[in-house]
C-alpha cells in the first residue's frame, strides 16, 4: 500500500482521482460485523472528502482463500453501504450502479470502490 492511505488498522481508506477507495483485512461471515467496524474507522480517523449529492457507483469485492465463505453478498453490501453513508455520500439512495462479487484470492479482505457517476469509464454495453 502506498503512502497515502488513512488507517492503521484493518481498515484503511484513501483517495484518489476517480473517488474513494477503502480495504477491509480479513474475513468473517457475520455481515453485521463490518458495519460498526468501518462506521468507527471514519469517525475517528478519516479526515478526508465529506458527503456530496449527486449519484455514485459502487464496486465491492470480497476476496477469500479456499472455499468461498458462506455469507450473502446482498448483506454484505447493504452493511458497507450503511457504514459509509454520512462519509461516501449522504444516503445510499444515490447509489445509482452497485456491482458485489467475490473471488479466490491469495489472501482474505473486503475492497470497496466509490465514484461519482461519471468520473468512471462505463463497462462496455452498459450506456
Amino acid at each position: 500500500m502506498t503512502e497515502n492511505w488513512t488507517g492503521k488498522g484493518k481498515v484503511r481508506a484513501r483517495e484518489t482521482r476517480e473517488g474513494l477507495e477503502i480495504t477491509i483485512e480479513g474475513l468473517t461471515t457475520q455481515a453485521k460485523y463490518y458495519k460498526p467496524l468501518v462506521h468507527e474507522f471514519f469517525r475517528k480517523e478519516w479526515r478526508g472528502s465529506r458527503p456530496a449529492w449527486g449519484e455514485y457507483v459502487v464496486e465491492i469485492g470480497m476476496d477469500y482463500v479456499g472455499e468461498p465463505p458462506w455469507m450473502d453478498l446482498d448483506n454484505l453490501a447493504k452493511a458497507l453501504l450503511d457504514a459509509v453513508k454520512g462519509y461516501a455520500f449522504h444516503d445510499d439512495a444515490q447509489v445509482c450502479r452497485l456491482v458485489v462479487e467475490r473471488q479466490a484470492a491469495s489472501r482474505e479482505g473486503i475492497s470497496i470502490r466509490i465514484a461519482r457517476r461519471g468520473d468512471l469509464p462505463a463497462a462496455p454495453g452498459l450506456r
